[in-house]
């Protein structure tokens, strides 16, 4: 019996620890401490253990030794991420002990931006310029070069969180200034206008197996930063824009260097070229519920399947069926929105959170979803929208 010990800084990835114990394993989960009453599938575990949290950050040290002393009886097969912000916390525990697995050097390619933008480009793969936040008279060899307007990004940050847009060089320096001394923990990034796009894919012995390609109807950080409805949907089978972005997608997994596991990856349609431009990626699922809306087009539950391809000694995705999905989310000003209106027999999902109103929308035809997301968007900003300022940090 292979004993995994998942790692969930965060509340997720239930169906990942529900499937690991489908296939007779020994299912361990470290956690929060201030996720001791979440909902976990505490049937699915064997036992459940609790890191000290501020904000849900823990002591490296204290972690480290936490399962080295679980080490001592238990024999750990695996170790798996849950979260982005777990992806380090693995690594560091697989070199400890020595488990196989992604080590810390392969690790950054996957959360450190720098590291992540520099292995891009020493690949040779399209990506927008950038200089790291370290030394400043290249700094100002970049902008002399780029023009702007700039992007300020955190190295290790999810999504959009803490990332500026800077207009000018004047307005970078009191930016970095207020920074002190975590300057160096940021990139500055050419400004690239365009479409977003993602792929999420499952990958073995360094090869994607499955992936599905989809485009967010607006940028994440222009839903983030000025207040939108979150939207995103899967692309037409076999257009040009899927098979590039296939294509690219295997190139940039390759070349980062992952092995085996699932991605959540993203990519920029320039709207000067029309080129694509790998813009970041990850070694976990995709958040904000693109994993449901990913089930409802393929039948694949990427959770599901992450965990099958983590036990098994010999892995094939089960056979996906090819639907179009759509998703929407927005923050709602009801404690709890009423979404019984939104009743279309294309309804496939729809999210129970507070203060949050989404539904995913599933079809045959990439028409129908385009036609409901367009007109359940505008009902979304009547009935329920409400926005926030962006968030500095990952909280939830």
């Amino acid at each position: 019996m292979k004993t995994i010990l998942a790692i969930a800084s965060f509340e997720k990835g239930q169906a990942f620890l529900r499937q690991c114990k489908a296939e007779g394993c020994r299912t361990l989960l470290l956690t929060s401490q201030s996720l001791e009453n979440a909902d976990w599938p505490r049937e699915c575990l064997d036992d459940i253990y609790f890191m000290p949290d501020v904000d849900k950050e823990w002591n490296l040290t204290d972690m480290v030794h936490a399962v080295s002393f679980l080490a001592r009886t238990v024999k750990i097969d695996k170790i798996v991420p849950l979260d982005d912000f777990d992806v380090e916390k693995a690594a560091l525990l697989r070199e400890h002990l020595r488990i196989g697995g992604m080590g810390d050097t392969t690790a950054r390619y996957f959360r450190d931006k720098l590291a992540m933008r520099s292995k891009a480009r020493d690949g040779g793969l399209p990506i927008p310029r950038f200089v790291g936040v370290l030394n400043y008279d290249e700094i100002r060899a970049f902008m002399a070069e780029v023009p702007p307007p700039y992007v300020l990004k955190p190295r290790t940050q999810a999504g959009a969180i803490g990332i500026k847009k800077v207009e000018s060089e004047a307005e970078l320096w009191p930016l970095l200034e207020t920074l002190g001394d975590r300057q160096s923990y940021y990139l500055l990034e050419e400004f690239l206008p365009g479409t977003i796009w993602h792929v999420d894919s499952i990958v073995d012995s360094s090869k994607v197996l499955w992936a599905l390609v989809s485009r967010y109807a607006r940028p994440p950080l222009e839903v983030s930063h000025e207040g939108r409805v979150f939207c995103t949907q899967n692309v037409v089978y076999g257009s040009a824009e899927e098979k590039a972005l296939q294509k690219l997608n295997a190139t940039v997994l390759k070349t980062l260097g992952l092995v085996r596991g699932v991605s959540h990856t993203e990519y920029i349609q320039s709207a000067a070229d029309g080129q694509f431009y790998f813009l970041e990626t990850s070694a976990r699922v995709g958040g904000a519920h693109i994993a449901e809306m990913i089930e409802a087009a393929s039948g694949l539950n990427l959770w599901a399947e992450w965990a099958k391809l983590e036990v098994r000694e010999s892995y094939t995705p089960e056979p996906s069926h090819k639907r179009y999905a759509g998703l929407l989310v927005s923050l709602a000003k009801q404690e709890t929105p009423d979404l019984s209106g939104y009743s279309d027999p294309d309804v496939w999902w729809k999210l129970e959170k507070k203060n949050h109103a989404g539904v995913i929308v599933a079809s045959d035809k990439y028409e129908r979803v385009c036609e409901l997301l367009s007109n359940y968007t505008e009902r979304f900003y009547t009935d329920f929208f409400h926005s926030l300022p962006p968030k500095e940090k990952h909280t939830d």
